[in-house]
């Protein structure tokens, strides 16, 4: 039998991957599903009041500011694609080749993407939802180039999903990402502080010189200091393996690890109590530094903590969640919406969002989740790793084929 005290003290000692930070699975699976609730909770209105132990809990803040955990998603995104750069430089190799670096992103990427626009297309034209073949086919060219975070016809009222913003913030960022890496390498500091001071100068004048801020607040460089600050903790992380692990170490994480998410929930508690769009919007750019710091210190906390709170954030269900964490952050949303406009749950009342409807408001909400995540399983291993990794073969022939000539 296995002594549990025994096997929490050989964790300890043990340094931690630096190849897969099993953790990150956690704390991604984590924001995707808040991001997600906040989706559905915009539809539902199924407010997340509930009584313990004879004292009254409300989870609204975490809920209401839902939208603040993309910033982590982001952050987490910086640190995964920094890290191999990092690891490679620390065991004596060479920065990944740019070349390959764009064809693995696209190949990550862009063949979900297409399907996603192809189906949106499909939906929106069938459903007459453009006004004239021009404004469908503006919104499909700029979602094809990754602009349609420039235009507001093809980011607030694009018919092709609400969420693809953020991929093209990302494919954006990975345009610049070899060259920031190789700053980030030679001059990490300088580089970092550079790129955390483009954001706060972008943000401030966006903040003091803008009366409306809605296209500006999520453009790329107000989420450079969010990037660099993932770039950061990647690096960090690295260097902190090299050192030795005892059990202070795990227990002072672990407890780091509590202040933090205790910290983030106060954020959650002043973003939530902003009153206005433009309040709310303004909010996210003032307090991005701060759950970017917040989010990069979890990053290592948890990493190191210790072995209970490890497992918590690192087990098959969340591993499984943030495996298809990108086909769930693309779809969750329609999928929400296009249950309540299709009337799929059946009601009461015509509109029993409004009206709490209760039995309508946890069946749709749990429709939302297990179909979106369902959905994602699907689209995940029986569409995107396959193609992915069927490219990834053709890519890495024609590569060797290259070195051959």
């Amino acid at each position: 039998m296995i002594n549990p005290a025994k096997a929490w003290l050989e964790d300890a000692r043990r340094a931690p991957d630096t190849r897969h930070v099993d953790t990150c699975d956690g704390l991604r699976a984590l924001a995707i599903l808040i991001i997600g609730w906040f989706h559905i909770w915009q539809q539902s209105w199924l407010f997340p009041d509930f009584m313990l132990f004879g004292r009254h809990y409300s989870l609204d803040p975490l809920v209401r500011s839902g939208y603040i955990w993309v910033d982590a998603m982001i952050l987490i995104s910086g640190f995964c694609l920094y890290l191999p750069c990092v690891r490679a430089r620390e065991e004596g190799g060479a920065l990944p080749d740019t070349a390959d670096f764009y064809a693995r992103r696209l190949m990550r990427i862009e063949p979900s993407y297409l399907l996603t626009l192809a189906v949106m297309s499909a939906v929106a034209l069938a459903t007459g939802a453009y006004a004239s073949g021009g404004a469908f086919a503006r919104d499909l060219l700029s979602h094809l180039t990754y602009t349609h975070t420039f235009f507001y016809e093809s980011y607030y009222a694009t018919k092709l999903g609400g969420t693809l913003w953020t991929l093209a913030i990302e494919m954006q960022f990975y345009l610049l990402f070899p060259l920031l890496a190789r700053a980030f390498m030679r001059m990490p500091a300088t580089t970092l502080a550079a790129m955390v001071g483009i954001s706060l100068a972008f943000r401030g004048f966006v903040a003091a010189n803008v009366s409306d801020v809605s296209m500006l607040f999520n453009q790329l460089p107000a989420y450079l200091d969010t990037f660099a600050l993932g770039m950061g903790a990647a690096a960090l992380h690295v260097r902190l393996s090299r050192l030795r692990r005892g059990p202070a170490v795990r227990v002072l994480c672990s407890l780091a690890s509590l202040l933090i998410f205790a910290l983030l929930w106060r954020v959650a508690k002043r973003q939530a109590s902003c009153g206005s769009v433009e309040a709310i919007r303004l909010g996210q750019m003032a307090n991005r530094l701060t759950i970017g710091l917040l989010v990069a210190a979890l990053l290592l906390t948890t990493a190191n903590a210790g072995l209970l709170l490890r497992r918590l954030l690192s087990n098959p269900l969340t591993r499984l969640i943030s495996s298809v964490s990108m086909q769930f952050y693309i779809w969750h949303q329609t999928l929400a919406v296009w249950l309540v406009q299709y009337r799929v749950i059946p009601s009461q009342s015509p509109t029993p969002n409004y009206d709490g409807e209760l039995s309508w408001q946890l069946a749709y909400t749990a429709a939302c989740f297990l179909g979106a995540l369902a959905l994602a399983a699907a689209l995940t291993y029986g569409f995107e790793r396959p193609v992915s990794r069927w490219l990834a073969k053709k890519w890495g022939n024609r590569r060797e084929a290259g070195k051959g000539v």
